[in-house]
């Protein structure tokens, strides 16, 4: 991918502006169409592009496998733990509204907090699926005991 300097240039021009929409959704979604789904893909993609062009050694330097693990863990645990909070205030299980004197800001805010979650969980969850797939190797390229065919013709 050396030689395609033209993609190089716009792949770094655009991951900041792709990560920049992935928020926008993010934090917009609960005023019209978004979320935490969406945005975590979305945000995925940029690394996904990223390692597209300059490599997935280079992705994996970016975004960590570890840190994409501690993403899906953490996302979950903002999600759950939002509920367990609710529980603690003495509401049920994502009862958002005891986050807040005012009901419907309580509902704002635990919206936000748990899409935050979801977000974090499905980017992470693209990442690293993006990764075990990229970095798989074919069955004949792990066995060493197999000739390609192009060497077979050849001898």
């Amino acid at each position: 991918m050396i030689q395609h300097v033209v993609l190089r240039i716009i792949a770094k021009l655009l991951a900041p502006f792709i990560l920049l929409f992935a928020f926008y959704v993010q934090f917009h979604g609960d005023f019209g169409p978004g979320g935490g789904f969406q945005a975590g893909v979305i945000f995925a993609t940029a690394f996904i592009l990223y390692a597209l062009i300059y490599g997935l050694e280079n992705a994996r330097e970016a975004a960590p496998p570890v840190a994409a693990q501690i993403g899906v863990a953490l996302g979950v645990l903002i999600y759950a733990g939002t509920g367990v909070v609710t529980m603690l205030l003495g509401g049920t299980f994502l009862d958002y509204s005891v986050l807040s004197a005012n009901a419907g800001d309580g509902q704002h805010y635990g919206i936000l907090i748990v899409e935050f979650g979801v977000g974090v969980t499905v980017s992470a969850v693209m990442i690293t699926v993006f990764f075990a797939f990229a970095g798989r190797r074919g069955v004949l390229e792990e066995r060493e005991d197999v000739v390609p065919t192009e060497e077979k013709m050849d001898g």
